[in-house]
């Protein structure tokens, strides 16, 4: 009997663990390579796992509603009788006992896994596994495919080059056990106890780790920005005669930060232990609250390099998938910087957690008028002006108060000198 280990995969890079939401098949179930297989739910996106393989579902080791470690073994799959039974070591396998949930070692990175049908060609072919561990994946989640296999030999035979897979990650150390965030509490009559849903578990240890790794800071700005009020003013009802969605203010602030972020590459970089790294791309978060109460992450791939229009299309693009949990991977992932809009709920301002593995995220407040001493030739007058709040929270390991400081100051005379 040939036997295929189904493990959670790894949907993302700072994600350890999934929560099956829905099994599309059963123990006995007949499957070909590619089916979909499970539903998983992670602090970042929902996704389908399709089966690598084709054979049959001998036995499934959790339910729907479990979390389950990366790299946990969830099912197996009897790949007799299915399209490839290509027994290989380390995909092929002896039936094992049912798996525990338990953590990989800190720094042990996970080993491809390869379906027979590549396997398969790989062998006929002569192709070594270090050969097949060059090779670029177009596959699900960047899967090496039959085809991707069959390019290379092809290329190979003209003696020309096949895409090579980028290098493999320099694995850091994991975090510690995170402690429970819960404290010990009494309930009373008629306290209501509410279990937290997966998502807002993983959330709440996200949100505590980030805490834990990094010195947060936060400054605050006030900017005046009766310049972008009145420009949004002229121009809303022609923007959306003319792009068919709603002119914000977003679309201005993203801008704004992409330029401080040219003039302040500290602030869009990440920290790996005693180093740092500058982040040559400018990918910005947008923080979306869903209907559920949870928050989510789309990001804008090099919003550096959008206009106005293609910022607010692409945030109106991502805000609506996130809100229908619709957002493909790429979208979620590959940030480096994060902005969150607590102005949508008439909130001043806010202290924001950074977004892990990031080192700064900028917070917008609500736009409100009031009275301000305006300096003019003749001499100061109290007029009404447009103002709002910007706060900067920062990672003090590589961002210091005069950078941080510098840097918020920047979006604010972005701002103030709105011209479009």
């Amino acid at each position: 009997m040939s036997i295929f280990e189904l493990k959670m995969p790894k949907l993302a890079e700072s994600i350890t663990e999934g929560t099956i939401v829905r099994w599309s098949v059963k123990v006995g179930d007949t499957i070909v390579e590619d089916d979909i297989l499970f539903e998983v739910t992670t602090a970042k996106v929902n996704a389908e796992v399709p089966s690598p393989v084709a054979g049959t579902i001998q036995k499934i080791f959790f339910q729907e509603g479990e979390t389950v470690e990366v790299g946990t073994v969830v099912a197996l799959v009897d790949m007799e009788g299915g399209e490839h039974t290509v027994e290989a070591e380390s995909t092929v396998v002896a039936a094992p006992e049912p798996p525990k949930a338990v953590a990989a070692p800190a720094l042990k990175e996970e080993a491809k896994w390869y379906s027979p049908a590549v396997l398969h060609t790989a062998k006929e072919a002569g192709i070594s596994t270090a050969e097949l561990e060059t090779i670029a994946g177009t596959g699900y989640l960047g899967r090496l495919s039959k085809k991707d296999v069959s390019n290379f030999i092809s290329q190979k035979k003209n003696g020309g080059s096949a895409p090579v897979a980028a290098p493999s990650k320099k694995l850091l150390p994991v975090h510690p056990p995170l402690p429970n965030f819960s404290t010990s509490t009494e309930s009373a009559a008629g306290d209501v106890i509410v279990e937290m849903d997966p998502v807002a578990r993983i959330i709440a240890d996200r949100m505590l780790q980030s805490k834990q790794t990094s010195p947060h800071v936060t400054t605050v700005v006030e900017v005046d920005v009766t310049k972008l009020v009145y420009w949004r003013i002229r121009h809303k009802a022609e923007f959306l005669q003319q792009e068919g969605i709603g002119l914000n203010y977003l679309p201005a602030i993203v801008e704004a930060t992409t330029k401080a972020l040219k003039e302040f590459p500290k602030v869009n970089a990440s920290v790996e232990g005693t180093r740092f790294i500058l982040k040559k791309q400018i990918n910005v978060g947008i923080a979306v609250a869903l209907d559920d109460g949870n928050l989510i992450v789309p990001v804008i791939q090099n919003a550096d390099k959008l206009s106005i229009s293609g910022l607010a299309h692409s945030i109106d693009t991502l805000a609506n998938k996130a809100r229908s949990n619709k957002l493909k991977l790429e979208e979620i992932q590959g940030g480096t910087f994060t902005i969150t809009n607590f102005g949508t709920f008439r909130n001043l301002f806010g202290t924001p957690i950074i977004n892990q593995p990031e080192v700064a995220i900028l917070g917008v407040g609500y736009i409100e008028k009031k009275p301000s001493v305006i300096e003019t030739p003749e001499g100061d007058v109290i007029a009404i002006r447009h103002k709002m709040y910007l706060s900067l929270s920062y990672d003090h390991r590589i961002i210091n108060g005069a950078v941080g400081g510098a840097f918020v100051k920047r979006i604010a005379d972005y701002l103030e000198n709105w011209e479009k």
